[in-house]
């Protein structure tokens, strides 16, 4: 598989997006709802320089055509509380296995912790899902989208508490589910 199915995917991704969320927090037996708005913009080659060199990594000598985007979102939960966050991120392929594409994801800034940080993703062809997994200090979060159509998006939030590497993931902290829609 090329790099080209999986920019389809960012392509449909740039732009302004709705979502509306319900988080169940599992550790005290609470459901919120929240709603965000983000946008979401391609990084030129200078920012995606940037996220490599935050993350330790060496420039890579295809910058150029390495998914790569600014993400701006401010969240208001039902309570009341307000959260906005802008951060830069950049996707480097390792296995180009038809139809599957994995390889690093990373941030100048994570969401949990605000820190650059490197995580895997996965993305699937077929199912036009994109998995990222972070390990943050602690917990372990699975992050799933789902793109539907170009304006329609699915996604899933699991975070587990962390455990050592290569152990199963079993002590689940929260799910977030929420329906994604772009602003045409």
């Amino acid at each position: 598989m090329s790099i080209s199915k999986f920019q389809e995917f960012f392509d449909c991704c740039v732009g302004s997006w709705t979502t509306e969320r319900t988080y169940h927090y599992l550790t005290h037996q609470e459901v919120e709802r929240s709603r965000t708005e983000f946008v979401i913009k391609t990084l030129n080659s200078g920012a995606k320089l940037k996220v490599l060199l935050d993350n330790q990594r060496p420039p890579h000598p295809q910058i150029e055509i390495l998914p790569g985007y600014e993400l701006a979102f401010n969240t208001v939960s039902e309570k009341g509380e307000k959260v906005s966050q802008q951060l830069n991120m950049l996707f480097v392929p390792h296995q180009l296995d038809s139809p599957i594409l994995e390889g690093d994801y990373l941030r100048d800034k994570a969401y949990e912790e605000a820190k650059p940080m490197v995580a895997h993703f996965r993305y699937d062809t077929a199912t036009r899902e994109l998995l990222m997994t972070t390990r943050y200090t602690r917990a372990i979060s699975v992050d799933s989208i789902t793109l539907i159509n170009p304006t329609l998006r699915v996604r899933k939030i699991l975070n587990y508490e962390r455990v050592p590497e290569g152990q199963p993931l079993t002590n689940l902290l929260l799910v977030g589910f929420g329906v994604e829609q772009k602003k045409v």
